[in-house]
């Protein structure tokens, strides 16, 4: 898996866990795409690579179980137990370890082995069958949104395996789906129930609008304060918004056609940026659309230190602000690969010979000096 898995450990490295990264021959798959992805999500990390399909690669494995508290996988199910690292293997050398199955289906069930990636997983968790805007059909995310979601479960559920274990009891074994990790959000918001208007979500006044200047606004008017407060400010440029048929959430939902016109109308007579400076000091919610460029230079994200510095590279830090201070402090950019060898089987006990040895038959990879 791509993201889940680096996406977990990424999480626990900016809380300050040691996340060693095993990689196989060649390297992650994502760090030859084309994307910002590897580099997001493996920093502060350290990487070997390790031929896991090789025999010899049995007591690297052993040595790795009995250093780590936690190992994180994200095959499709079996293919760790046919490797040598699955649960039974693993547990067997290091009974207190935690063990984490990220996977698209789950461990168990009729498809538990069925291919598939962040959208397949969204759309089968019933992530794809409402819309989110009412003049659209439902679309995807920009975000991989199961792998975020199963990514960050992943880390909640080994953070609290690991509060939960008690000296000399086995460490937990955990099945992460992330099917079910949408489906667990999309519940929460519609339910199950058959009969519920797929509308009843939406809001005409809680969507995007085109401003003057092309610019998207995102307006987020949801409970009725905010629309009267709307209403009121916008009274002198469009008295239409305080006729009777808006005025409640379900005469704007039944009138949303008219509603939204008059709204396109509105915000596309001025650029975006008068709309931000016309609305929010009548504390109407509405925010532009903007690039994650872009908001690492507002004077909001300069204010709460939002960015840093990870080598050449801007990073987000854990996005959590403990005690008026940032829980990640120290950046390390995403690992060249097997960069760490060296240092990582010196502290399994490997000898210098032995490091060089295995890496003369290909078992693992150490970079030149």
């Amino acid at each position: 898996m791509l993201l889940p898995g680096p996406l977990a450990t990424l999480i626990m490295a900016d809380l300050g866990a040691e996340v060693i990264k095993v990689e196989p021959p060649g390297g992650d798959y994502a760090r030859h795409m084309k994307s910002f992805l590897f580099e997001g999500a493996n920093r502060n990390k350290s990487s070997i690579v390790v031929d896991l399909k090789a025999p010899q690669a049995s007591d690297i494995i052993k040595r790795l179980a009995e250093y780590g508290d936690v190992a994180i996988e994200g095959f499709r199910p079996g293919v760790a137990s046919r490797l040598g690292i699955g649960p039974e293997q693993l547990q067997a050398i290091n009974p207190a370890l935690i063990y984490c199955s990220l996977s698209g289906f789950g461990q168990t069930g009729p498809i538990s082995t069925k291919a598939g990636h962040d959208l397949a997983y969204i759309a089968m968790g019933g992530g794809l069958a409402q819309r989110g805007q009412l003049r659209q059909a439902p679309s995807r995310s920009s975000l991989p949104v199961a792998d975020i979601a199963g990514g960050s479960f992943a880390a909640v559920a080994i953070l609290a395996a690991m509060h939960d274990r008690k000296e000399g009891e086995t460490g937990a074994v955990l099945d992460l789906s992330l099917y079910e990790s949408v489906l667990y959000s999309s519940a929460i918001r519609f339910g199950f129930e058959t009969s519920v208007d797929e509308n009843n979500h939406l809001y005409p006044a809680n969507d995007l609008f085109t401003c003057g200047d092309g610019r998207q606004i995102a307006l987020t008017i949801v409970e009725t304060k905010f629309w009267d407060s709307f209403v009121e400010v916008t009274r002198e440029i469009q008295p239409a918004f305080g006729q009777n048929a808006f005025a409640t959430e379900e005469g704007r939902l039944e009138n949303s056609d008219k509603l939204m016109a008059l709204l396109d109308e509105l915000f596309a007579s001025q650029p975006a940026a008068h709309w931000i400076a016309f609305l929010d000091p009548a504390d109407v919610p509405a925010t532009i659309c903007v690039s994650n460029q872009e908001t690492i230079t507002s004077d909001h994200a300069k204010a709460r230190a939002m960015h840093m510095k990870s080598g050449e590279t801007t990073v987000m830090p854990f996005p959590v602000i403990a005690s008026g201070q940032h829980v990640t402090s120290n950046q390390r950019t995403a690992p060249a690969r097997s960069i760490d060898a060296t240092k990582i089987m010196g502290k399994l006990g490997y000898s210098a010979s032995e490091i060089s040895d295995l890496a003369a038959q290909s078992i693992i990879e150490v970079p030149d000096k």
